[in-house]
């Protein structure tokens, strides 16, 4: 049997239930400025995956009831004070050009892509100093031993622990992709099976089949900091200078659309990890922007759509 509170879904037998078998989350999610978490406990974090693996904070028995979806009530457009009462809507601010320039301003739900790297020659020399490759076997090789009897496989929505050699030989069905949620709807960006329910979404079976992860990527183990950033423009780009060592060009994404930039930059040889969305206050062509990874700083260089000033980079 496959228990159903909330953060556990562990799978059961009624010989091994007891008051204190099941770590749950007996509150519900809540979703506010970016930060997800528990309404039952104080931890937030930006990342998802990490709010899945945010550890129960009460023990009970476990429970072998499926929730029941509620009934989605159709309607003209009207809103529904009663839903939905945990997710707040971040609306924008007001913004003060054109009018003309508001009603044509992209969705920043567009797809997003992956900007042009570049890897400056003062970040490879700081690399080339670094035995980066026997280091990661070294650790590689350490965790092998360390995977313990209980340890959960990392990958989304799995739900499998580890319980032996024989559980390598399983086939673990997960979710690849990412969680959305928007305009009350939630659903994950591999398969896009839409609902209302959270419960409904968390117990939504993996569109995926693969090997078990019971380990750590280096990008998840990498604590995740502040860092220190600015931004300047010419007559047709606007640059964001983030200042940080020694980034793994392999762990870093850098990803955006016409008005969103998504920044996940792990630095400091794999320690820490710089992660941040802007919505930027222009529109930009993902296309012809780029990034230049240096040996203290990462440079986002963005190609303004229409060659303005811009009188800051984000709103």
């Amino acid at each position: 049997m496959r228990c159903y509170n909330k953060g556990c879904g562990v799978e059961f037998s009624e010989e091994d239930d007891g008051p204190e078998s099941c770590i749950h989350h007996p509150g519900d999610p809540v979703f506010h400025d970016a930060y997800k978490g528990w309404s039952c406990c104080k931890k937030r974090t930006t990342d998802f995956t990490e709010f899945l693996n945010i550890p129960g904070c009460k023990k009970s028995h476990h429970n072998p009831e499926k929730p029941v979806e509620a009934p989605k009530v159709e309607g003209t457009g009207n809103s529904e004070p009663d839903q939905e009462k945990d997710e707040e809507i971040i609306v924008e601010p007001p913004r003060q050009p054109d009018p003309t320039f508001i009603e044509e301003r992209p969705s920043k739900d567009e797809p997003m892509q992956e900007l042009h790297t570049k890897i400056g020659q003062s970040l490879k020399a700081a690399l080339s100093k670094l035995d980066l490759n026997k280091t990661s076997d070294k650790e590689a090789q350490k965790q092998a031993i360390e995977v313990t009897v209980g340890t959960p496989c990392k990958n989304t929505s799995c739900g499998k622990s580890y319980q032996g050699e024989h559980s390598n030989t399983e086939r673990c069905m997960y979710h690849p992709g990412s969680a959305i949620f928007h305009e009350g709807m939630k659903y994950w960006s591999c398969c896009k099976i839409k609902t209302s329910d959270f419960d409904n979404f968390m117990a939504q079976p993996g569109c995926s089949t693969g090997d078990h992860r019971w380990l750590e990527t280096e990008e998840e183990k990498a604590q995740k900091v502040a860092c220190r950033y600015d931004w300047h423009q010419t007559g047709s780009f606007a640059v964001i200078s983030i200042y940080c060592k020694s980034t793994r060009p392999e762990y870093t994404s850098i990803k955006a659309n016409r008005v969103h930039l998504s920044v996940d930059i792990c630095f400091d040889n794999g320690k820490n990890r710089f992660q941040k969305d802007f919505t930027l206050e222009g529109v930009i062509d993902p296309s012809k922007s780029s990034v230049q990874l240096l040996g203290t700083k990462t440079e986002i260089k963005l190609k303004k759509a229409e060659p303005i000033s811009w009188k800051t980079y984000e709103i």
